[in-house]
């Protein structure tokens, strides 16, 4: 239990770039959802 706490638990599934790229597109998701919504 505590090795999954440990320092060499703590590594990302994928690489930081990844994460940036997908939470990029997420939020440019969502402003279009919300300017669409705007636009009605």
């Amino acid at each position: 239990m505590f090795e999954l706490f440990s320092e060499a638990g703590r590594e990302l599934p994928a690489s930081p770039a990844f994460f940036g790229i997908f939470t990029f597109a997420v939020l440019m998701f969502l402003l279009y959802l919300v300017m669409r919504l705007d636009k009605d």
